[in-house]
């Protein structure tokens, strides 16, 4: 019943084209995105989930300054 409703749908045959074309330009822009970006950036980045943003609390009479 599937196959007989999907060939009734004129250019049925297109969707496919254009799903694996919309993902390759997808896949290769972020390629792209990801050659080009800054070490340093990267770094930083890959860092972020190991920090919740939060300064850990310091011991009595230690002081950084």
């Amino acid at each position: 019943m599937i196959k007989n409703v999907l060939s009734d749908i004129g250019g049925v045959g297109l969707y496919g084209v254009i799903s694996i074309s919309l993902f390759f330009a997808v896949f290769i822009g972020m390629l792209i995105w990801a050659c080009s970006m800054k070490k340093s950036f990267a770094q930083k980045m890959s860092a972020q989930p190991l920090h919740d943003g939060e300064k850990k609390a310091e011991p009595k009479g230690v002081s950084h300054e």
